[in-house]
């Protein structure tokens, strides 16, 4: 008991932990600042499909839900992609600064951010790890600090940069538990006899660390899915990408298991590909800490 309700232990907990998403991705050989170079173009299709779309729009009434307006205030975007939320922050009339340090994502930010009559996007390309909030004239200078599914949140070290720079509020997601993932759901006992391990809750770490520390919050956790058609040589690179973060080691005989596998199910060259899984999301309270009424 003494251990639940002790902050240092939870933060040396989550500094340490080898197997939360980022470090999972480091030991995997993968950058997480720019996990996405290769494959902007995709991820830009799956932001701006109706599907997506309707994510975004269902994230930013729940946070407008919570006395959180949009109109005129000032939004940092971490990690913001191709403007999958920085583009919906500035048709609600936000001034946006969008922190993307990935090149392709930023460029086809820009095209998105192009002709938007409402709002206005300001787009930054260095990594937030690299920004010294003061020299920036950053801290506390934001109305609402935005970071959604953001490699930034590493621990709570991270956590408190990230809240240096808002004024009213902040929004963070993250995962809860293990994602699905229907082709390694169905590759896996083909290329291995190991056992998935259970993956951590790293949401905890961020909401017991935020109550320790006298944070007024509200949080929610859902399950989402996202579905995607890709060509079998995409669908082929995200399965290894995901083979390594989950701790296997690649090789040219499990290359060939997966390569087959897809050519016998998807001989149209066209994969389906269904993830889902839990996300948390807590919209943190930094100026105003009374329970919000409509």
């Amino acid at each position: 008991m003494s251990e639940l309700f002790d902050a240092d232990n939870w933060e040396k907990a989550w500094r340490n932990d080898s197997n939360t998403g980022v470090n999972k991705m480091k030991k995997a050989g993968i950058d997480p600042a720019h996990a996405f170079d290769k494959k902007a173009t995709l991820f830009n299709e799956q932001a701006f499909s109706e599907e997506g779309k309707q994510r975004s729009k269902r994230i930013l009434n729940w946070i407008e839900g919570q006395g959180v307006a949009f109109d005129q205030a000032s939004i940092l975007d971490i990690g913001a992609a191709s403007g999958g939320f920085s583009v919906p922050f500035a048709k609600r009339g936000a001034v946006v600064t969008a922190l993307e340090p990935c090149v392709p994502l930023a460029q086809l930010l820009e095209q998105n951010n192009a002709g938007l009559a409402e709002g206005k996007i300001r787009i930054v390309t260095e990594a937030f790890e690299h920004i010294d909030v003061d020299a920036s004239g950053w801290r506390n200078a934001f109305d609402v600090v935005f970071v959604s599914m953001c490699p930034v949140i590493v621990d709570w070290e991270s956590v408190e940069k990230v809240l240096s720079c808002g004024r009213k509020f902040c929004y963070i997601s993250l995962p809860v538990g293990g994602r699905e993932h229907n082709l390694i759901d169905d590759i896996w006992t083909l290329v291995t006899d190991q056992p998935r391990k259970k993956e951590h809750l790293e949401m905890a770490y961020l909401l017991q660390l935020l109550l320790l520390k006298g944070y007024a919050y509200e949080s929610l956790v859902t399950r989402e899915t996202k579905t995607t058609e890709v060509s079998r040589e995409i669908a082929f690179q995200d399965v290894m990408n995901w083979l390594s973060i989950f701790g296997l080691s690649v090789d040219e005989p499990m290359r060939r298991t997966v390569r087959d596998y897809l050519e016998r199910v998807y001989p149209a060259d066209k994969v389906e590909i269904r993830e889902s899984g839990r996300y948390g999301k807590v919209l943190i309270r930094l100026q105003d800490q009374h329970m919000y009424t409509r």
